[in-house]
């Protein structure tokens, strides 16, 4: 049986005390990390244009589920293109100055977006990727640009299309590496007062129970594949874990400790002096930071 449409609330994503606060614990770091605040402020004047509606129930979730497939695999938004070009404009503008081989590239995005060529749908996470690949194909934009451009712009709108969702999920419903409800990489983890790990997801805000012993980029359970990095600017709590088979590193929070720590994402995006030090010993992220893609643009040079 399909499940009704019904008109999901929208949830305001209003992170700006907490990341005020992160600002007040490294000052040293507000300049670097400006465009985030930029977008932050951005996020929390976001409103649709029409109201978000939805078909995911309970039992609808738990099948998807049960296939192994994320929500969004079977119940994608409706989301407009008017909805996005604003915190989308900003994060192309910061992009272009970041890595200023990728203008010409970020314009022919911004020509097929604005003719209707693509669509917010090209930029949802799909199995393996984050997006569908068009924007690739038609702009000339590489992979990690696109995701990057994808997280920062959509999760607004998936915010309140994904919260209702969220209290449907049991820890033995999802045990893969990618979110549960919208497909995406985890960004950040946390490990929390019983000793669980929990992956978090920047895309939709998504957070599921994850084993600590295994890499959630190409699933490793070898735990000398599974590296804990050494790093020179250490703060209580905080670990990068990198993945010797996939090259892929996560940072975590141990909450035990660090336990005034806030939102993962807000974490994430304020600790990226981590970001550099994983970056510099080889390993990657599938949704990079700001400093990763200016990192990136450097060594290209």
């Amino acid at each position: 049986m399909k499940a009704s449409l019904y008109a999901a609330p929208v949830v305001s994503l209003d992170l700006r005390e907490e990341w005020t606060d992160l600002l007040g614990r490294r000052p040293a770091f507000r300049e670097t990390l400006g465009f985030y605040t930029e977008l932050i402020e951005s996020w929390s004047r976001w409103w649709p244009s029409q109201p978000v509606v939805s078909d995911v129930d309970e039992a609808s979730a738990r099948r998807c589920w049960a296939r192994g497939e994320p929500v969004l695999a079977t119940h994608p938004p409706l989301i407009k293109a008017e909805d996005l070009e604003d915190v989308l404009a900003l994060i192309m503008e910061r992009v272009g100055e970041n890595v200023p081989d990728a203008r010409p590239a970020l314009q022919r995005f911004a020509d097929v977006w604005d003719d209707g060529t693509i669509t917010p749908s090209a930029l949802l996470p799909t199995p393996g990727r984050v997006g569908t690949g068009e924007v690739e194909s038609a702009s000339g934009l590489r992979p990690d640009l696109v995701a990057f451009l994808a997280a920062g712009s959509l999760r607004p709108a998936l915010e309140p299309y994904i919260a209702p969702c969220r209290v449907y999920l049991r820890a033995d419903d999802w045990r893969q590496g990618t979110c549960p409800f919208c497909g995406a990489p985890p960004a950040f983890a946390d490990v929390l007062e019983n000793g669980q790990r929990n992956l978090c997801c920047h895309f939709c805000g998504g957070h599921w129970e994850f084993a600590r012993a295994c890499c959630p980029f190409c699933g490793t359970e070898h735990a000398s594949e599974l590296a804990r990095l050494e790093l020179e600017d250490k703060e209580q709590g905080y670990v990068v874990w990198g993945c010797r088979t996939c090259r892929g590193y996560i940072k975590e929070l141990d909450r035990r400790v660090r336990w005034n720590g806030r939102s993962g994402l807000v974490e994430d995006w304020g600790s990226p002096h981590f970001d550099l030090a994983a970056m510099r010993s080889g390993f990657w992220r599938p949704i990079p930071p700001l400093i990763g893609l200016a990192y990136a643009a450097r060594r290209a040079e």
